[in-house]
Order: structure tokens, then sequence, then C-alpha cells
């Protein structure tokens, strides 16, 4: 079982991470770091990669903001990942997802999972007119 670390606040940061904390407040324009970044702190160099790869997809590109947050909880679901559910999902929402979108993708999710094993327990070769 993994060993539960305690999160590292802004006051007891090493310089090193709080350049990090940082950088996480000024590009989301929020006043605070959540858990999974004061935890990640424990490792810096994992923080800053972790960090610089977030800013790197989940910033602008192809995809809308809200889309890609909505991404992110579905698979968030898939993997039973309760915090990143609740802190996408709290980015979704502030990005203007609805409940009834909430509600559709998580129809999606479940239905995906459904047939996806059924596709794998069963076998089934992908038709020709999908390659």
């Amino acid at each position: 079982m993994a060993q539960k670390r305690e999160p590292i606040e802004y006051a007891d940061a090493s310089p090193e991470v709080r350049a990090v904390y940082d950088d996480i407040m000024a590009t989301r324009k929020i006043d605070w770091v959540n858990n999974f970044w004061k935890v990640l702190a424990h490792d810096p160099p994992t923080l800053r990669r972790i960090w610089s790869n977030i800013k790197e997809v989940m910033g602008p590109g192809a995809l809308d903001p809200l889309v890609k947050e909505m991404i992110y909880v579905a698979v968030s679901a898939s993997n039973g990942c309760r915090y990143c559910i609740a802190s996408h999902g709290a980015a979704a929402r502030k990005k203007g997802m609805t409940e009834a979108q909430y509600s559709e993708m998580l129809a999606i999710v479940g239905l995906a999972n459904e047939t996806n094993r059924l596709v794998t327990a069963l076998d089934v070769a992908v038709d020709e007119r999908f390659r």
C-alpha cells in the first residue's frame, strides 16, 4: 500500500517548491494551491514536470477548455480517482459545465466502459471499414 504523505504548505516549502506554487497560483489566477501539488512537493522534480505537463496539455489548444476538463473528468471516473473527479469537476463547472452535461458525460462513460468490456470479452474483430 502506498505511504500517505502530508501536504507541504507554502510556508514550509523550499524556494524551489514555492516557485512552482507561485506559478500555479499566477497561471490559474488563484490564491491557494491544492493538495495534489502540496503532496507532489515531496519530490520537486516530479512537481515541476507534472505542472509543466498540465500547463501544456490543459492550456490553449485545438480543444475548448471545457471539453478538456470534461475529458479529464471522464477518464478520472473510469479510473476511479475521486480526487481528480472533484478537482476537474469543479474546474469544468467553473468553465460552464451544466449538471445536464455532467450527467450525460457520465452516462457516456458508463456506456463506453460496458461496451468496451463486451467487445474485449467477445474478442470482436475491427471492421475493415473502420481502418
